[in-house]
């Protein structure tokens, strides 16, 4: 990134709308907007005010548009640069005529998270509130959202700023120590390093886990649907996202490959994975196709087990004790619910003994693949019969811990990692501590902690965390 280039880009979403927003921000921005700009001068215009006036070709060329130009100068606008935004009207020809006008007048455009990249490199965010910025555009309920602004606002970062503060502290007083090593003196109490040392364990730790929340908050939680083929998994996933997305066949091994969509049930967003029907075949693209199915348990967080309530018991063999032996060693510590579907063509006492054998199986799974919960209802997805009941257990499923409104919940990978080897460094501090180690030593994993900390807000970073934090952001944000 060349801070010196004054760039440019269409920060609206991509296609024709009411109106669109093209962005300009750097140093020579005034300028340059300036050769293509009819209307009051903008060098002396008033800064965060609105201005009508039209957009020509340079040189006296003919107008492309008629706009309304803002400008926010330096350094109070979202880059911390001289900033203009152009709203012109939705045309895609307009926006792409305004866009190579702007290039040729001297701009550059600007690469994806450019913008917000610059804010954070002239000190108007911090990294972690960066990355809040796209949170807070990909935000699809009403949790995401507030945890993205709050995030945004700068509450996690005051919170690792305390931290850091801190250690900081602790870090001074031992190398101080140091420093008068021969005369032997403590500046430093040890059982108040080790309770400041256990105080901020705890704070790391929360935070840490926080993250299990925060990311099925932000990316849904993950339910893998689940059964043999033709138990009507297919016609489940329709109905959940009230959409065709799988194809839906009287004939076994339709779905091959993995099927996944979002959609959000009583506030909390779902990602539902319709997988390949489980049973012996010696097809190798369906065999593949099953063998995906069990990484997606792997991954998931809730099952749902879809069973063809007519077919469940058999004369001859308990299929439905056969299929749970090669589930359940993927459900260990899972919520299930077992899903009997079809029970329009069920008899009562049908129902009564698959309901008999559902619980007497879930009582005998073995400890070390028995799931953490296990449901069981009936229903009919073809008639839509009990829907709503199995819409009421997945919201219990998923039921979130309640959250304070102000606390501070971890929702980026990125964060989670640096957060655990931060955990792992304070560990090691108050091992030494307890050990009575030389401080030198201790004052080493202080400052590794301090590091992690500090990769989190950006203020120790390298090219290579800003370019996997940027790379993912639209262009013109």
């Amino acid at each position: 990134m060349n801070k010196e280039d004054t760039i440019c880009a269409v920060s609206t979403p991509h296609g024709m709308g009411g109106i669109a927003v093209i962005r300009v921000s750097g140093e020579d921005a005034a300028n340059i907007v300036a050769k293509c700009w009819k209307g009051a001068d903008i060098s002396t215009v008033e800064s965060h005010k609105a201005h009508l006036g039209k957009i020509v070709e340079p040189n006296g060329g003919e107008t492309l548009d008629e706009v309304v130009m803002t400008i926010f100068r330096a350094p109070h606008s979202f880059t911390g640069e001289d900033v203009i935004e152009i709203s012109c009207h939705g045309s895609m020809w307009i926006q792409q005529q305004i866009m190579k006008t702007l290039i040729d007048c001297g701009c550059r455009a600007a690469t994806g998270g450019e913008f917000t990249r610059r804010a954070f490199m002239n000190g108007r965010m911090d990294l972690s509130q960066a990355e809040a910025v796209a949170d807070l555009i990909a935000s699809s309920s009403r949790a995401s959202h507030r945890i993205a602004i709050s995030q945004m606002r700068g509450d996690f970062s005051r919170k690792l700023n305390e931290l850091r503060e801190k250690l900081l502290h602790f870090v001074s007083l031992m190398e101080l120590e140091l420093d008068f090593s021969e005369e032997d003196v403590e500046f430093a109490n040890r059982d108040e390093m080790i309770k400041l040392a256990e105080e901020i364990q705890n704070v790391i730790a929360r935070l840490t886990d926080s993250f299990a929340v925060g990311n099925v908050i932000k990316n849904g939680l993950p339910v893998a649907i689940v059964g043999e083929t033709n138990a009507g998994k297919s016609t489940l996933l329709n109905y959940l996202l009230h959409d065709d997305k799988a194809l839906v066949s009287d004939i076994h091994g339709t779905t091959r490959d993995v099927i996944e969509d979002t959609i959000t049930i009583a506030g909390t967003m779902f990602r539902f994975i319709d997988t390949a029907g489980i049973r012996e075949t010696h097809d190798k693209i369906e065999t593949m196709g099953i063998e995906r199915t069990f990484r997606k348990i792997d991954e998931a967080q809730l099952v749902l087990w879809i069973i063809d309530g007519p077919a469940a018991i058999s004369t001859e063999e308990n299929s439905v004790e056969k299929l749970s032996v090669k589930i359940f060693p993927h459900c260990s510590g899972k919520d299930v619910i077992a899903v009997v579907n079809k029970v329009d063509l069920m008899s009562e006492e049908m129902q009564q003994n698959v309901k008999e054998e559902l619980s007497r199986i879930f009582k005998a799974a073995p400890n070390e693949s028995a799931p953490k919960t296990g449901k069981q209802i009936f229903i009919s997805a073809k008639h839509q019969k009990n829907l709503d009941e199995l819409e009421g257990l997945l919201k219990n499923a998923a039921s979130l811990p309640e959250n304070d409104e102000n606390a501070v919940i971890v929702t980026n990978s990125r964060h989670y990692e640096a957060l655990k080897c931060a955990g792992e460094a304070i560990a090691r501090t108050l091992d030494g501590l307890h050990a009575g180690i030389s401080g030198d030593f201790v004052s080493q994993d202080i400052r590794e902690c301090m590091h992690y900390l500090g990769e989190i807000t950006g203020e120790i970073t390298t090219d290579d965390i800003l370019g996997n934090v940027f790379k993912h952001f639209c262009i013109g944000k």
